[in-house]
Parts: C-alpha cells; sequence; structure tokens
C-alpha cells in the first residue's frame, strides 16, 4: 500500500487531504499538535494513522519517520500571524512563523528524501499560497515564507527530478480553512467568506489525489486552485 505522510492534518486541507487520500487506498499517517481532533480523524476513517507532534520538534520529527517507508510526503502544516503592518510586528511572531511555515518543512524533507532517492522513486508536495507569487498588504512574513517554499521546491526538483522523485507546489487562492481563526472574528471571517464562492479544503484534495494519479513520466511541478467568482482582492490562502 503506499504510505502517505501529512503534517497539518487536523483541520482544514491537510484534514480533507488524509480523508481523500485515505479513500483514495492510501495508508496515510496525519500529523499535528491536537490530539483530540486526531482522535476524531482515527474514527471517520480508520486507514489513518493519527501522529501527535509538533512539526518544529526535531527530535519528535526524526523519530516519527525513522522506521516508515514514506511514499508521498506532504508539508501542509503552516500558521497565519497577526495581520498588520510589518513595521509593527513582534519578533516572536516573526521567529514562530518563519520556524513552522518554512523551517520545519526544510528539514522534514531532509529527513525523508534519502529513503526516496534510494529508491528512485517518491512525491514530495507543499502546500504554498497565492501570496508567494503576488502582493498583499499585512501579510509580509507570511508571504515570505510561502514564496521560499516555492523557491525551494523548484530547486529540490532540479535536485530529485534525476531520481524519478516529483516534486508539486500547491497555490491555493481563498481556501475556507481555519487559517484565520484565531485572527480574525466571526463578522471579519463571515465578509471574507461571504457568497460562497470560496474553495473548499475537498477541492484541494480531490486535486491532490488526481495529481498522484498521474503516471511517474508526468510532474505536476505547480497547480493553481482559485474561486470560479471573483473575490475581494485582499484575499489568500
Amino acid at each position: 500500500m503506499t504510505t502517505a505522510f501529512i503534517t497539518g492534518a487536523t483541520s482544514g486541507i491537510g484534514r480533507a487531504m488524509a480523508l481523500e487520500l485515505s479513500k483514495a487506498g492510501y495508508e496515510v499517517f496525519a500529523i499535528g499538535r491536537n490530539k483530540a481532533a486526531l482522535a476524531k480523524l482515527r474514527t471517520s476513517q480508520g486507514a489513518i494513522t493519527p501522529v501527535a507532534l509538533d512539526v518544529t520538534d526535531r527530535k519528535a520529527l526524526a523519530a516519527a519517520v525513522k522506521d516508515l517507508q514514506i511514499d508521498v510526503l506532504i508539508n501542509n502544516a503552516g500558521m497565519m500571524p497577526p495581520l498588520g503592518n510589518f513595521t509593527d510586528m513582534s519578533i516572536n511572531d516573526i521567529e514562530a512563523t518563519l520556524e513552522l511555515n518554512l523551517n520545519a518543512a526544510i528539514v522534514l524533507t531532509r529527513l525523508v528524501v534519502p529513503q526516496m532517492r534510494e529508491r528512485s522513486a517518491g512525491h514530495i508536495m507543499f502546500t504554498g499560497s497565492i501570496a508567494a507569487h503576488a502582493a498583499f498588504s499585512n501579510i509580509a512574513v507570511y508571504s515570505a515564507t510561502k514564496a521560499a517554499i516555492a523557491g525551494f521546491a523548484a530547486s529540490l526538483r532540479a535536485d530529485l527530478s534525476p531520481y524519478g522523485i516529483r516534486v508539486t507546489e500547491i497555490v491555493a487562492g481563498r481556501v475556507e480553512t481555519p487559517l484565520y481563526n484565531d485572527i480574525l472574528d466571526e463578522k471579519a471571517r463571515a465578509a471574507m467568506y461571504a457568497g460562497n464562492v470560496a474553495v473548499q479544503p475537498e477541492d484541494v484534495a480531490k486535486m491532490v489525489v488526481a495529481v498522484l494519479a498521474l503516471p511517474n513520466r508526468a510532474d505536476v511541478t505547480r497547480f493553481d486552485i482559485m474561486p470560479t467568482r471573483p473575490v475581494s482582492p485582499s484575499g489568500t490562502r
């Protein structure tokens, strides 16, 4: 059975990907910090193995992947720091965003790619954002981390393609996820998702399954998934 290792799997896009991949016959390892949410995920789908850990904990991360053969790695865990002008951003928020959105993904990828190279097979995905490819105010550091992920994915592909390993950047636009729950009040979130035009996590998950199903000769290096109808210009993932 093909094994998928997904970070940030307790909610939103990560949870949807875990469920869709399990339905598609993958053995899924769902990684997250929220034990209660992981327990519900196990109940929802029996083929999912929940793993409670913080991906910024290097030792725990290394232990989690040590004895696994991972065929598909999806670096999905991420955070959105409080919105605001960069000049007013706290150093703690800057460091936390860099550590989770960028450093943890690079470290986990480094832990996994040697086994993929040995087998000359594997697929690595990164949940990116439209914020990596267009300028938006009040999210400078978030945008920087996603732009760095885009650059890392492109260079990683150059390193690994001779070994038959595929790399895909997922570029999501307005997706209705809990990403903004801690930084926007209910009224602001309602306005953001008004009209039911936002992409849903399940839409992204279905696209991921479709990309993975392509023959090994084909590598979708990046796919953009955006709402069909117009949304506010301030919208990102």
